[in-house]
């Protein structure tokens, strides 16, 4: 019976693993959150170019596109790219980032006070952005993890070799990404230094964990995909 179900869970693996890594990283997430509710209990992020940067509330909707886009990419790498180095490999780079994040908030609490007072405008993108700032608390934003999992999803794309010839979808999909890290500074959900931890720490860990796997891939038009059995 055990080794039944354990050969279950082995062969599903790709259904599986990520809800039950998202699953740990709310719980841990949320511990933080109330952790530093109270002003005062963490340290405020501010970089003078924030204040340069005017709020425009039309870009909420590419700052919730993020969750559609990352749903289409992790669908992608899950159920149709059978390649499965390379579903491992997103994962890995998606979750290491994302435990990292969960590691400097706990070691280095920290928010924004830069939302505007008031909206300035009455219309339904506002209210949007009103819905949002209810929903999301201006803390524990460094690295920002809507930056970081927008380029990493962007730069998994670019490497995959079934999309490597569609050349239209890899441009759209960094695209979609560079507008969404946008979003996160025009609607003061993040500052700037927010953006550049976010954007160093996919670079930084994409040299990791992807780059030594391409230098030992030999280079060959037979280069196949593998078959399917994650």
């Amino acid at each position: 019976m055990l080794t039944s179900v354990a050969a279950f869970f082995r062969s599903r693996k790709q259904f599986w693993i990520l809800p039950a890594y998202a699953v740990f990283y709310s719980l841990v997430f949320r511990y933080l959150e109330k952790a530093i509710r109270n002003p005062g209990s963490y340290h405020l992020i501010y970089c003078p170019l924030d204040r340069y940067i005017p709020f425009n509330e039309y870009f909420v909707v590419f700052y919730f596109s993020w969750f559609v886009f990352m749903f289409l990419v992790f669908g992608f790498f899950t159920a149709i790219n059978r390649d499965v180095t390379e579903y491992h490999r997103f994962l890995l780079y998606l979750f290491s980032g994302m435990t990292i994040f969960l590691i400097v908030s706990a070691i280095y609490p920290n928010g924004l006070d830069i939302r505007p007072a008031a909206l300035p405008n009455h219309n339904i993108f506002s209210r949007m952005v009103a819905r949002l700032y209810q929903m999301d608390t201006p803390t524990n934003v460094f690295p920002s993890i809507h930056v970081y999992n927008s380029l990493s999803a962007a730069l998994a794309v670019n490497n995959c070799k079934m999309l490597k010839n569609y050349k239209g979808l890899r441009i759209g999909t960094f695209t979609l990404a560079f507008l969404i890290i946008l979003s996160t500074v025009f609607l003061k959900q993040h500052s700037v230094y927010d953006v550049a931890g976010g954007v160093f720490m996919s670079i930084i860990l994409y040299r990791l964990i992807y780059q030594p796997a391409e230098a030992a891939e030999p280079q060959t038009e037979a280069d196949g995909f593998a078959p399917s059995g994650r």
